[in-house]
């Protein structure tokens, strides 16, 4: 079993960059596919972002291309997903999720964090 817990969320300002950590624990991070995804209340959970166990291939949604990066420390067993030029449309509740597979659909993620709220004013 692994374990996730997301930090970094806050109030920003349009325009800001924010970086959001995923803390792992009870298993290696380096076994693990990591995504990340963010919820709206009343909304769809979408997916953000992917990176592969070793870091070497990434994949983000069209929304924040240009704008984001998602990384991993596996040494750290820490994972992280920064934005850039935060745009109104970001502010979300951000999870982080891990699974076996290569995959941007939720179901395919075993275990989750307990979100990170990104509130961004304008």
């Amino acid at each position: 079993q692994v374990q996730l817990v997301e930090f970094g969320g806050g109030l920003v300002q349009v325009g800001d960059s924010l970086r959001l950590s995923c803390l792992a624990s009870g298993n290696s991070l380096s076994n693990y596919v990591m995504g990340w995804f963010r919820q709206v209340p009343g909304k769809e959970r979408e997916w953000v972002a992917v990176i592969d166990e070793a870091g070497e291939t990434r994949y983000y949604t069209d929304s924040v291309k240009g704008r984001c990066t998602i990384s991993r420390d596996n040494a750290k067993n820490t994972g992280y997903l920064q934005l850039d030029r935060l745009k109104p449309e970001d502010a979300a509740n951000y999870y982080c999720a891990v699974g076996n597979i290569w995959s941007v659909h939720q179901h395919e993620y075993h275990s989750w964090g307990q979100g990170t709220q990104v509130t961004v004013s304008s």
